[in-house]
């Protein structure tokens, strides 16, 4: 049976209500940082067991990069990648080393989810408070099969509009 796992990050101190029902059947949670506090990974291990990083707002660099296999799935989890084509020099280092199916990133606040030479670069946007005009979402992995899942109706259409934005330009 495959691994259902939910993809969070920049919570900043707040869980969005929606989060406990779009997490409610998964079966781990990976926070890509700047998660604001230890009630909000708390809160989350009371749905599923969770892996995060730190970010740049946790008091850390947000440079940490965790290897994990969940559900058959080799991730790389980090905070500031920053870009997926332009990665930094030990996350480059790292998946030439053991490659990953999938990197999970946060920081910008933006929506990817972009496959680059066979890996999947996936950023599921920001879960916590709302920013400009960017959207406010988690994301999904199931198999094959990787989705961001919109938390509030007004993210619909900023999530269209701003993916992939980090390829961009």
């Amino acid at each position: 049976m495959t691994s259902r796992i939910g993809v969070i990050a920049d919570t900043h101190g707040f869980l969005h209500p929606r989060v406990a029902d779009v997490f409610a059947n998964v079966d781990h949670i990976v926070h890509a940082g700047d998660i604001g506090g230890e009630h909000v990974l708390r809160a989350l291990k009371q749905l599923a067991p969770v892996t995060a990083v730190l970010g740049n707002n946790d008091g850390a660099e947000g440079l940490d990069i965790v290897r994990k296999t969940i559900g058959g799935v080799r991730m790389l989890i980090t905070h500031i990648l920053p870009r997926p084509r332009k990665l930094r020099a030990d996350v480059a280092a790292s998946l030439r080393k053991s490659p990953a199916e999938i990197v999970v990133f946060g920081h910008s606040h933006l929506p990817h989810n972009e496959v680059i030479d066979g890996v999947r670069f996936f950023n599921p946007a920001s879960a916590g408070p709302r920013r400009f005009d960017y959207p406010t979402s988690v994301g999904i992995i199931e198999g094959a099969r990787v989705v961001h899942v919109a938390l509030d109706e007004r993210s619909v259409d900023a999530l269209q509009r701003r993916m992939n934005q980090l390829s961009r330009g």
